[in-house]
């Protein structure tokens, strides 16, 4: 397939398509009354809003995901699998049913290919509560994650689970799931945000140290990574998940927020002399410390920037804004830890937070996990 034909569609309408137009029908002819939840959600560019043309080189198309009571999926699974790979039409929008599976372990992906035979579809039937807890590497029991818990899954893994589109939900799990999982309860936001504002501060001195010594080089890396705190942070103000790093300035760049804080960040890159750098950084650390002040979740803080102790570096002294927080944290679950914060806050590596069974584990060695059960 190319880029260019057919004509692109969002993903998520092409999955509603397939749905609408295909698998429901064929459902509803050999299983009538099956009770069922169809839905695009989980990984792909297209669940979080993002895709393109670009897209449909791997990993894109009409995709679908049918979720079926536990006794149903062991019973009918194998089944509808069977059953969609004979009747499913072999396009939908002009784009093919069909997916080659690579068998190239350096490029694993699957892309669209036309055929004559059985489709190699993406309709695949999972048991809701069984996939929600290996997505979130939680035992999901249908209740809202405990304080701790919450902080042992990516941002990115809920965004999956609450994006994308449900089709059908006559189980209701899913729907019941992505309501309680739309965003941190009131605590573990507070406490996320104090995390975030505590990285900030551990850094933003460092803008200046390093250009004191004619490293520009270093200065110019360590605003980068304050540029991306701040816009992290400005996610969670907003009560948006973050995606991982290929769409954070996409994401981003759909707060209310981004217009007119977006100059100060571009700024903060584009300098090429110290005091630019700063005064931009300094412009953003204050425009988002009002808007911490205006959610009200503590006490106004003065969102001027100063100097670092005695030294010649202007900085908004980031762990007020911290503390603050800190201390509104009452959960007992959270309020004795350090303000490390969620997994995504203190690990940024792809292939670690990719699995849950990991995160779990350096989670628990922190002292902030799901605690291990016997046997495990």
């Amino acid at each position: 397939m190319t880029i260019s034909d057919p004509d692109f569609v969002p993903g998520v309408e092409l999955s509603g398509a397939l749905y609408e137009e295909a698998v429901r029908p064929i459902l509803r002819d050999v299983f009538p009354g099956l009770r069922y939840t169809a839905a695009r959600v989980g990984s792909g560019s297209e669940v979080l809003g993002f895709d393109t043309a670009r897209s449909a080189d791997h990993e894109w198309g009409p995709r679908l995901e049918l979720f079926l009571a536990p006794a149903d999926r062991d019973r009918y699974g194998a089944d509808i699998r069977l059953l969609l790979a004979e009747r499913l039409p072999k396009r939908v929008r002009g784009w093919p049913t069909n997916f080659r599976r690579s068998d190239d372990p350096l490029d694993p992906v699957g892309r669209m290919l036309p055929t004559e035979g059985p489709v190699d579809h993406r309709v695949d039937v999972h048991e809701a509560g069984a996939w929600l807890s290996e997505r979130l590497g939680l035992e999901w029991a249908g209740a809202v994650p405990a304080d701790r818990e919450w902080l042992t899954v990516p941002q990115q893994r809920l965004a999956e689970v609450t994006g994308g589109a449900v089709f059908r939900d006559d189980l209701g799990v899913l729907t019941a799931a992505r309501g309680a999982l739309a965003w941190y309860p009131e605590q573990v936001w507070r406490y996320l945000l104090a995390c975030q504002w505590q990285r900030i501060s551990q850094e933003e001195a460092f803008v200046g140290r390093c250009a004191e010594v004619g490293d520009d080089l270093g200065s110019a890396l360590v605003a980068s990574r304050l540029v991306r705190d701040l816009m992290r942070l400005c996610l969670l103000l907003e009560r948006r998940y973050a995606p991982y790093g290929k769409w954070l300035g996409s994401a981003f760049g759909r707060l209310a927020v981004a217009e007119s804080l977006a100059p100060s960040l571009r700024g903060a890159l584009a300098a090429t002399e110290y005091r630019v750098r700063e005064g931009h950084l300094g412009d953003a650390y204050e425009a988002v410390a009002r808007m911490q002040n205006a959610v009200g979740l503590t006490d106004p803080v003065d969102p001027g920037r100063r100097p670092y102790h005695s030294r010649p570096f202007l900085v908004l002294r980031a762990e007020r804004f911290a503390r603050a927080l800190a201390r509104t944290v009452t959960s007992p679950e959270l309020r004795g830890l350090p303000l490390v914060g969620g997994v995504d806050q203190w690990a940024d590596s792809t292939d670690l937070l990719g699995r849950p069974d990991a995160v779990q584990a350096m989670a628990r060695s922190l002292g902030r996990g799901v605690p291990e059960r016997a046997g495990q």
